[in-house]
């Protein structure tokens, strides 16, 4: 199984979420909690499931550990994580 991490969107002003290792929801994916195995992704969802009245639809994502944290694996959630693909001043 990947690593993984939750992510959504908060209801507030729709900025994409990730749930950190304090069960609150930061805006930062270097900040999100890891999950490494299948029982570790399913505390993750339940966690942010108890929060789900701050998101709209959390959902887990498959990323790479990397020096920087952790990384999307695919493009649409890289987008998500860090911004824009085109206009890099506006870049998390």
């Amino acid at each position: 199984m990947p690593h993984q991490v939750l992510t959504a969107n908060r209801l507030s002003d729709g900025v994409v979420v990730f749930l950190d290792a304090n069960g609150r929801w930061c805006e930062h994916i270097a900040e999100a909690r890891v999950a490494e195995e299948k029982a570790d992704a399913e505390a993750l969802t339940g966690a942010g499931e108890a929060r789900g009245d701050e998101v709209v639809a959390p959902y887990l994502i498959d990323v790479a550990l990397e020096a920087q944290g952790p990384k999307p694996l695919r493009y649409r959630e890289r987008i998500r994580a860090f911004g824009p693909s085109i206009h890099p001043q506006f870049a998390k």
